[in-house]
């Protein structure tokens, strides 16, 4: 959609369209400032769960927090106002997420400890998805680099999945052991998460309380699960390559040049472009 159509709207399908899309200038910049403000937010409250700097900052991150909190309140009246069908927004995922990331914020002020839900917030980083562009596929001879190529963005995607995982049960654990098991900050419940995830286990913190042993399991049968993915993805991307590679040979029996990606036997003739993979083993 170019600049002209989008003039040519209505100032609510305006606002819908850059609000929901990324198909314009405008409506990528929007969910990119959005991505930086998710962050920042989150960056607050993982410092405000560290004494020492709350104590000298308690205020400051009290107002940069409420501040976070009205951005994100307004813009969820806006998805509201702009949606074709409001309800079909506030029952989706997005619409959830985008009402839980506001919610904790009031509800902190009947319970205190609830503050530090708000780094719920990181599942709207999700949001990456509609900005990030595959990358060109460039043609390599050297096939790990091809493979690299390829499973760049998956791995990416893949670590940010890892990367909510460990924030969500690192805050969760802050919340049932606290600092008095020796859970002193969020950052500290991550390291911990992140240490029981990888299946390394330390030792040096270790939860106490029963639902803190039972959220410790979950964890440990998460990190057992997702292990092998990064290794599948790329194994993928390389038997893709090289099968990308014995297409772009000439066929063997009228030399035509290019094939359909996922063709086995040549369009104009109909001769096999390659050996079957048992052939190869014996030869």
């Amino acid at each position: 959609m170019d600049n002209d159509s989008l003039k040519a709207m209505s100032w609510r399908e305006r606002l819908y369209t850059i609000i929901f899309f990324t198909n314009t200038p405008a409506g990528k910049r929007f969910d990119t400032w959005l991505l930086v403000i998710i962050f920042a937010s989150l960056v607050v409250v993982m410092l405000d769960s560290i004494a020492s700097f709350n104590e000298r900052h308690g205020q400051l991150l009290t107002n940069l927090e409420w501040g976070f909190t009205a951005i994100f309140a307004v813009e969820y009246v806006l998805r509201i106002y702009t949606h074709p069908e409001p309800r079909k927004y506030i029952l989706s995922f997005y619409g959830m997420v985008d009402l839980f990331s506001v919610l904790p914020a009031f509800i902190a002020l009947l319970f205190p400890d609830a503050q530090y839900l708000l780094v719920v917030r990181v599942i709207r980083m999700l949001r990456i998805f509609r900005v990030l562009k595959l990358a060109p596929y460039l043609s390599q001879a050297n096939f790990l680099l091809v493979a690299l190529q390829g499973s760049r963005q998956k791995i990416i995607v893949f670590l940010l999945s890892v990367t909510t995982l460990i924030i969500v049960y690192g805050t969760l654990m802050y919340v049932i052991e606290g600092p008095s098991n020796g859970f002193t900050s969020i950052p500290m419940s991550i390291y911990w998460a992140v240490v029981t995830l990888t299946t390394v286990g330390f030792g040096d913190i270790v939860p106490l309380t029963p639902l803190g042993k039972a959220l410790a399991t979950v964890v440990m049968i998460t990190g057992y699960s997702i292990i092998a993915v990064p290794t599948g993805i790329f194994t993928a991307e390389l038997a893709n390559a090289m099968r990308q590679d014995s297409l772009r040979h000439n066929c063997p029996t009228c030399d035509k040049l290019t094939h359909e990606p996922n063709a086995a036997f040549c369009s104009r003739c109909g001769s096999q472009l390659f050996e079957p993979r048992e052939q190869q083993t014996q030869s």
